[in-house]
């Protein structure tokens, strides 16, 4: 896989669209500057809970004695059952209130960017490839930089292209994670059955 294809992937797993809706109500009562900080310290966060997924990933395979076909065919289905909910998503929405009306870690930075199914992706980039993780960490930084500036022109996207645009998008990005995640799965069984056990 490439950075570009690497970076593409994880951008699409962090869903910056699908999450401005969410972004936009919980911070709805937080003045504008406050919510840059709250926004930039919660994706720092997300950042860091990413790498250490990343670089940790191969040795929590190796101490759980899980083998990289598992992981892949577990990352498939976690990316299909996000990418099924991204284009199916459910009325009630993805969380309620937050205590204090300031979110801290959960949900914005834990999982709404950097959710199971991107700490997933990162681990199985890691372990699959373990001597290109410094193209794994630019694809990363990439996708995690591209995500910011959606998110911090958030109001902005939501005037220029409306909710119904917003859900559009996302529904897409759902439709190709949903195709990434199938290719995933196949991937796994391949590998799987190629190794004979």
């Amino acid at each position: 896989m490439t950075i570009t294809a690497a970076a593409l992937l994880l951008f699409f797993i962090l869903d910056p669209l699908g999450n401005i809706p969410v972004f936009l109500g919980l911070l709805k009562d937080v003045p504008a500057a406050r919510q840059r900080r709250i926004l930039m310290r919660e994706l720092l966060i997300a950042l860091g809970v990413l790498m250490l997924f990343l670089w940790g990933g191969q040795y929590a395979l190796e101490l759980m004695h899980l083998r990289q076909e598992s992981v892949s065919i577990a990352g498939g289905i976690v990316l299909f059952l996000i990418g099924l909910r991204m284009i199916f998503p459910s009325p009630e929405g993805v969380m309620g209130d937050v205590p204090g009306g300031e979110p801290f870690i959960v949900p914005l930075a834990i999982p709404m960017i950097a959710g199971p199914s991107g700490m997933a992706a990162v681990m199985l980039l890691g372990s699959q490839e373990p001597d290109r993780m410094g193209d794994w960490m630019l694809a990363l930084t990439l996708a995690w930089g591209a995500t910011a500036i959606i998110l911090f022109c958030a109001t902005w996207l939501k005037k220029l292209l409306g909710m119904r645009m917003l859900t559009a998008l996302e529904r897409l990005m759902g439709m190709v994670i949903v195709a990434i995640s199938v290719q995933m799965l196949l991937d796994g069984i391949t590998s799987y059955l190629r190794a004979g056990t």
